[in-house]
């Protein structure tokens, strides 16, 4: 049944085209190269969609984001990466969706950093008040989500307030964290009107962050904005550029996305990217809550700069894998030990989850077997147990010189059948359902949102903030408009 997307109004949002991963054969194409990211706006977007009566448009959905949109409550035991800031561990399951299939979930956990023990920020707020920020879901939930993020700063800490619309200008200099009163009197000044200089904005947030910068600390630009950018520079390439440039400076960026029919999704994606930093979307009080307070450490602190991963699939074990989600986070395999290439930075305590669907050794593959194959030598633990061997390579902050960890993926952490396997996995293994339905993927195509919202409810586990609960909603609410 197609789905037809309703609009209560003309919907002129902007999301990058994009295909998902396709399969591939171990023999022809063994290693799977990437880069890391802990972006979690595309959720929260297609969560606002859903809530609002329609289903998201597929382009708006990242499945990635989805899967590291929730915070880890499995309690399962993380192994550490000796002389990386990395814990890590996987699991290997029975796909619930099919039974032909194998997930592996590998889950990388970043060293978190104790509030007290973050170095001293310099924050630069650079606020779009332009005309189409007006609205209870624009500007004034961005008032109310970074006056959040003012009640945790110390006296060590500064922020900085930049504003945009028409043109740019500085409505608050760089104030100690102890004078929230001060802080608090200009967020609430905010007014909508006027068309979007952003570019000019962003010029005038960068020279505001370099005279207030931190030697040592975190020197970082929160961009909050619908994207709308219409005056000045507004042209991504030209943002990114400056971006980019800035961010060898050592002042970073991270944008905050509101709004609805406006919204430049794509936009914020890349500068996000280019200025090392990561992209959260504000659907609610609640989300800029998780986002600003809960994870303020992951938001603001970076452990690990330009993380890649690679994994190298061992052919006597594995006939055939797909990569669920990072399609825009696609890297060359000589791209990993290029220190040059740019890659995702992960934030203080973040967890990133890969997921790969495989088809093992004895099971029937989708793309018919090669007639003609070359002799290969024996690998290296080819006969061990061993599926994979992964790879993560990562800078310290600061550094321009990367480092490496590696490990075996091995065949013994299979279960007999997907109830057997770990809540954490049968969770994402729905949240990662969910995101490839709403994407059309052929691969759910006999998979209805009742299944995928029963697999989930099964595995919420411990669920504090009551982030599952909500998602088991969502993916009902889902199956009733699709039946629209």
């Amino acid at each position: 049944m197609q789905t037809v997307y309703e609009h209560n109004q003309p919907d002129t949002a902007r999301y990058k085209n994009y295909s998902d991963n396709p399969i591939k054969q171990v023999i022809t194409e063994p290693v799977s190269t990437f880069s890391l990211d802990m972006d979690t706006a595309s959720y929260a977007n297609s969560r606002r969609f859903i809530a609002n009566g329609r289903m998201p448009h597929p382009d708006a959905v990242r499945v990635e984001e989805f899967i590291n949109y929730f915070p880890d409550v499995s309690n399962e035991v993380l192994k550490p990466l000796l002389g990386s800031p990395f814990a890590a561990t996987y699991e290997l399951t029975p796909s619930p969706w099919n039974p032909n299939k194998v997930l592996l979930r590998v889950n990388i956990k970043a060293e978190n950093v104790q509030f007290k023990e973050l170095p001293p920020s310099n924050l630069v707020f650079l606020v779009d008040t332009s005309g189409s920020m007006e609205g209870p879901d624009r500007l004034d939930l961005l008032k109310k989500s970074l006056k959040l993020l003012v009640s945790r700063l110390r006296p060590q800490d500064k922020v900085s307030i930049v504003t945009y619309a028409g043109s740019a200008g500085v409505a608050l200099e760089p104030t100690s964290g102890s004078n929230k009163a001060k802080i608090l009197a200009a967020i609430d000044k905010f007014e909508a009107g006027g068309s979007t200089a952003g570019g000019e904005g962003l010029k005038l947030a960068y020279k505001i962050a370099e005279q207030a910068k931190v030697k040592g600390g975190i020197n970082r630009i929160l961009l909050a904005t619908d994207g709308d950018f219409n005056v000045g520079i507004n042209n991504d390439e030209e943002l990114k550029a400056l971006v980019s440039t800035e961010k060898d400076k050592g002042i970073t960026l991270s944008t905050l996305g509101f709004g609805d029919d406006n919204f430049n999704d794509a936009m914020m994606v890349q500068i996000a990217d280019a200025g090392n930093g990561n992209y959260s979307y504000i659907d609610s009080l609640q989300e800029a809550q998780k986002v600003l307070q809960e994870e303020m450490n992951a938001t603001l602190v970076t452990v690990a700069k330009d993380a890649k991963a690679q994994i190298e699939f061992n052919p006597r074990q594995v006939l055939e894998y797909r990569q669920i989600g990072y399609e825009k986070r696609q890297l060359k395999q000589e791209d990993f030990n290029n220190d040059k290439v740019d890659a995702g930075d992960i934030g203080a305590g973040k967890k990133v989850t890969v997921l790969y669907e495989l088809t093992l050794a004895g099971a029937k593959p989708s793309i018919d077997p090669l007639r003609y194959q070359r002799e290969k030598t024996e690998p290296t633990g080819a006969q061990n147990g061993e599926i994979a061997y992964l790879k993560l390579r990562w800078k310290e902050p600061g550094s321009k010189k990367s480092e490496m960890v590696s490990f075996p993926i091995e065949k013994k952490a299979l279960r007999n059948s997907f109830e057997q396997a770990g809540v954490e996995t049968r969770f994402l293994a729905a949240v990662a359902a969910f995101g490839q339905k709403l994407r059309h993927n052929p691969e759910l195509a006999e998979t209805s949102y009742e299944q995928i919202a029963n697999w989930a409810n099964n595995a919420k586990g411990n669920d504090p903030q009551g982030y599952r609960n909500e998602f088991v909603r969502l993916v009902r609410k889902a199956a009733v408009l699709e039946k629209k």
